[in-house]
């Protein structure tokens, strides 16, 4: 077993068949394959399901999977570390997050990062709270934005307290205009999204008891706004998400104050590549930036992290 059948395992299950990952890999389709066996062999069992269309793991391939793609990290670590030594700035970053940190932050912190470091690839994957979780312990990404409501064991570093601010119908009254407290809201239907995706408005809704009438459930923030501007209901985002989101509707403070906070998590924050760790610092600063902008703005909110 070596680490070229390791990436050639790792390109097969990412191309879905022996010919595209030859392709990819640049050898010819029989060394894909004789890789693959010389694992198999070793293994003592079969790692991927042959068909017409392709190729597909096996329940013992995806058990190893895993592992694989933690050694393959370590190896990453390790090359990038020795070119580290030697003032050599390339490698690989991997990043998860949810939507409105891809839609608001990412663009900007990849940008200031790339012209800092070019020769640095960058991957970013787009999902919920739980597909967060799930590639970084599984190694599909190097680092996560999550909310700390939705870690489990990770380690988390928190960064940003988020408001969160209720979206409501075009011209949808309340005792005071702009502002709505959480006994306004408990007789109205909501569009609600699931835990997966926005495990911070469950524990509002839970920290003040409500029992939810839905009339949606949904898993998008863009369809969350346009059910609330159809008028399927009322709902409950994070401030973020709304700085690029646009839709007819009126937008209340929720007195009090609540907020989601969020920060960056790792698998092990202890091994992370020079290429990483320069990432994890680039979002730090940016975080950092973004908390000014908003106390200069809202001096009754601070966004600043609760460690």
């Amino acid at each position: 077993m070596t680490l070229l059948e390791y990436r050639i395992f790792h390109a097969v299950v990412q191309q879905g068949s022996f010919a595209r990952a030859a392709q990819v890999m640049h050898i010819t389709p029989s060394a894909i394959s004789h890789a693959i066996g010389s694992l198999e062999e070793a293994y003592g069992f079969s790692l991927f399901i042959r068909n017409r269309g392709g190729v597909s793991l096996t329940n013992n391939g995806e058990a190893i999977y895993p592992f694989i793609r933690q050694v393959l990290a370590a190896d990453d670590v390790l090359c990038q570390t020795i070119d580290d030594f030697r003032g050599v700035q390339r490698g690989t970053v991997r990043i998860g997050a949810f939507d409105s940190v891809c839609i608001s932050w990412l663009p900007e912190i990849v940008t200031e990062y790339k012209t800092r470091f070019p020769g640095v690839e960058i991957e970013i994957h787009q999902g919920t709270y739980a597909d967060v979780i799930n590639w970084v312990k599984t190694g599909v990404v190097d680092i996560g934005f999550l909310s700390t409501e939705s870690t489990q064991e990770l380690a988390i570093q928190p960064l940003y307290r988020d408001q969160l601010m209720c979206i409501v119908p075009k011209g949808f009254h309340t005792k005071r205009p702009g502002i709505i407290t959480p006994d306004e809201m408990k007789s109205e239907t909501f569009v609600v999204q699931g835990d997966a995706v926005d495990a911070d408005v469950q524990a509002f809704l839970a920290k003040y008891h409500f029992s939810v009438h839905a009339s949606c459930r949904v898993n998008d923030d863009l369809a969350t706004i346009a059910l609330v501007e159809s008028g399927f209901g009322i709902c409950i985002l994070p401030a973020l998400i709304l700085e690029r989101y646009h839709g007819n509707v009126d937008i209340c403070s929720i007195e009090p104050l609540e907020y989601r906070e969020f920060g960056i998590a790792a698998q092990n924050p202890h091994m992370l590549s020079p290429a990483v760790r320069q990432m994890a610092q680039q979002i730090e600063h940016y975080a950092r930036r973004k908390r000014l902008e908003m106390l200069a703005t809202n001096r009754d909110f601070d966004p600043a992290p609760r460690f």
